[in-house]
């Protein structure tokens, strides 16, 4: 370890120091590495092996560094669904005295896969909605969180499976900003747009390398960012009005948003000057209403619609059992002890590396019904584990630690590395009203005219 170099971390893994910081990470020697990363990147990016784990190192300017690891901090203990920091390494210098670059390093977010491994993999058409959809979930918790990203793309996002969808994980802050007090509209319609050209040039990309079919409306796709943005924000923000005998509908909002996966944290409520109307409006809105009742009641830590599904199993083991009026903790304790964990320990071992348990509780769920279907009756959990194991699984890679893409390039930025970021606050909030109106009237984005390039 170099003399001069000095490590800054919440908690130091002493395995950490020994690793070969005196070599450019570029020339790191391969029995170091989990994963030699594929593909263009504006910074070096390794992902090493360390104490029976996988972190994540990149080679960047000391502030850049130092900054990202603090907005990452900040953003984990906000609950955001991102990576967590480990440490920034700075003073390095080479074994002939040459300075070196510092580095973040980060933890490797397990059972999580970069956007080209996952069109790699299945090349379906439908793949790009999924990841969409995701993403546009990410970018709207950020939003509530007064989380600016600047530079929203699906290279700089990570996708974990969740019950047949997938959920989105921000893996590169970069260019982010933080506003506790909330972002300007100004910010957050821009963060939208460049979500929507960055993702029509990936998809674009994709597609040139014959990893996308053809026939897939990269235009369309990219727009969906914005519908799907534009939709969720709506539901969860929005103010309605109604009359004073509706007051049954401040429960129906509250459920609508428990079945998206949110919870009411604070509502406002007011009446007009007549007393005869009243208005709601969400005001804080936390993300994870399943998660948390499946990590209180069971331990686990799952995602949200793998959450959803275990709970309504859970539901239906108790029903089948007649335990409807036994307290859910202790009906939670049997269904955990009777049903999940036997189902994932008659998976072989070597096996269920491929998915998470709860992706794989899922699958079996969803194969023990396609069977039921196609033989007409009732099948067991045993049969469907047996079956699943033997013809749907050993389709899947091993998912827990997959590098096989290093995906983790970043945008080109048009500031050098060690250059401070511009402070745009004030340029945004004169743009806010422009912003909106121009938004208003495009949905689509600043820079929708691309549809008619070349025509």
């Amino acid at each position: 370890m170099p003399q001069s170099m000095q490590i800054t971390a919440a908690t130091i893994d002493p395995a950490l120091l020994d690793l070969p910081w005196e070599i450019p990470l570029e020339e790191w020697p391969p029995e170091v590495l989990a994963a030699l990363p594929r593909g263009l990147s504006r910074h070096i990016v390794r992902f090493v092996n360390l104490s029976e784990r996988v972190i994540a190192v990149k080679e960047i300017g000391e502030s850049v560094a130092y900054r990202e690891y603090e907005l990452l901090r900040d953003l984990v203990r906000l609950g955001a669904p991102c990576v967590q920091p480990t440490a920034v390494i700075t003073g390095r210098t080479s074994r002939g005295g040459e300075l070196l670059n510092s580095v973040l390093v980060t933890e490797h977010l397990s059972y999580s896969l970069p956007y080209r491994a996952l069109f790699s993999q299945y090349m379906r058409p439908e793949t790009a909605t999924r990841l969409i959809d995701a993403l546009a979930v990410l970018l709207v918790r950020l939003h509530l969180l007064g989380f600016y990203w600047g530079d929203v793309s699906l290279s700089n996002t990570l996708f974990r499976r969740d019950a047949g969808a997938f959920a989105a994980y921000l893996v590169d802050a970069e260019t982010g900003e933080l506003h506790t007090e909330g972002l300007t509209e100004g910010k957050r319609l821009y963060d939208i747009d460049v979500a929507r050209t960055n993702i029509i040039g990936e998809l674009m990309d994709l597609q040139a390398g014959a990893l996308l079919e053809p026939t897939v409306d990269t235009i369309e796709v990219g727009d969906r960012i914005v519908s799907r943005y534009l939709e969720l924000w709506e539901v969860l923000t929005a103010e309605e009005s109604f009359s004073m005998g509706e007051r049954w509908r401040v429960r129906s909002r509250i459920e609508k948003l428990n079945e998206l996966g949110y919870d009411v944290g604070e509502l406002t409520m007011s009446t007009d000057a007549s007393g005869s109307h009243m208005s709601i409006q969400p005001k804080v809105v936390d993300a994870g209403h399943y998660h948390r009742q499946v990590m209180r009641l069971t331990g686990l830590d799952v995602q949200e619609r793998q959450g959803q599904r275990m709970l309504n199993d859970l539901e239906a083991y108790r029903t089948i059992t007649g335990r409807k009026e036994d307290p859910i903790e202790l009906v939670a304790h049997s269904w955990l002890a009777e049903v999940f964990e036997p189902t994932i320990l008659a998976v072989p071992a070597e096996m269920r590396r491929k998915l998470e348990p709860a992706e794989i509780f899922h699958e079996i769920l969803e194969h023990r019904w396609y069977m039921s279907e196609a033989r007409q009756h009732d099948v067991s959990m045993e049969a469907a584990v047996a079956d699943y194991v033997s013809t749907v699984l050993p389709r899947h890679r091993d998912e827990q630690a997959y590098l096989g893409v290093g995906d983790t390039q970043e945008m080109e930025a048009i500031f050098g590395e060690e250059e401070p970021l511009p402070d745009d606050d004030a340029e945004f909030a004169a743009l806010d009203e422009a912003t909106a109106a121009e938004f208003e009237a495009n949905p689509m984005g600043f820079t929708a005219g691309l549809r008619f390039k070349g025509e």
